[in-house]
């Protein structure tokens, strides 16, 4: 009981910072504007730090936008700092029911219902079949098999007995969706990007994919955000190798890995 009550009350506190977000509150925004003191050392620090030189020229691009706030580690600063950008969700309710929402009333925010490709089309994406939670949409992947290794694991099942879901039959534990494919020059000449403070990408599994479409060496992102926790030890030594060809110093946080152009000395103190 005491579980369902917490379950609840969370549930009704995401919802309430949903809103408070969504309509650009005045309490919400100056929280982050005058209080909030992100922990040292911590990603959180260095995107504090970086947005405060691009004072009202800081440009984003977020590939796995999905709600847009949920363990999102760039909202607040899009919210505080009044970044523009572009941010793609290829999920189609979570894009209409969130993710365009909260970003509605940010002026040079513009949201897309698409996923990142080599070339403009359509592609599959695989999903949680049976819930659209939070947590079964950030497990949203290109990768069959990704998402097939979260129920052999036990992640799934996991999430289902805390929330009090009941696990349906396997058939209908992955969904297909069809989902639109924008390439990165598309995307680029779609909008007149003309720089890229920030490429910030949480794609489940195909992070280092992203990176190689983006064309790093002509596109130059000051710093790039990805998680890498889930790429095989392979890749991640191949991603950090050609981060590292194409002039890029990289650390890791936590499970995710921050990049950044040798030309940006002014941010050695993150290294």
């Amino acid at each position: 009981m005491i579980q369902k009550w917490k379950l609840h009350i969370g549930q009704l506190l995401r919802q309430l910072r949903f809103r408070l977000s969504a309509s650009n509150n005045f309490l919400f925004i100056n929280f982050y504007r005058f209080l909030y003191n992100p922990p040292k050392n911590s990603l959180s620090a260095f995107l504090d730090y970086y947005s405060s030189l691009n004072k009202d020229d800081f440009y984003v691009v977020q590939i796995g936008a999905n709600d847009g706030i949920t363990h999102d580690p760039i909202h607040k600063f899009i919210k505080r700092d009044r970044w523009k950008g572009i941010l793609l969700e290829p999920q189609s309710y979570v894009h209409d029911t969130f993710l365009k929402k909260i970003y509605s009333k940010n002026t040079g925010i513009y949201t897309l219902n698409a996923a990142l490709g080599y070339q403009d089309g359509v592609k599959t994406l695989y999903k949680i079949g049976f819930c659209h939670m939070r947590w079964a949409t950030g497990l949203a992947t290109f990768r069959r098999d990704q998402l097939e290794k979260a129920f052999s694991e036990g992640l799934v099942q996991k999430q289902c007995q805390k929330y009090g879901i009941v696990l349906p039959s396997e058939y209908e534990w992955i969904k297909e969706e069809q989902v639109q494919v924008i390439s990165p020059a598309t995307m680029i000449q779609q909008f007149n990007i003309n720089k890229i403070d920030l490429l910030q990408i949480d794609v489940e599994g195909f992070d280092f994919e992203v990176i190689k479409m983006f064309d790093i060496r002509h596109s130059r992102p000051g710093a790039i955000v990805y998680e890498h926790v889930h790429l095989s030890e392979e890749d991640q030594k191949e991603c950090e190798e050609h981060l590292k060809l194409n002039h890029y110093r990289s650390k890791k946080y936590g499970a995710n890995t921050l990049a950044i152009h040798k030309d940006l000395t002014e941010l050695d103190r993150f290294f």
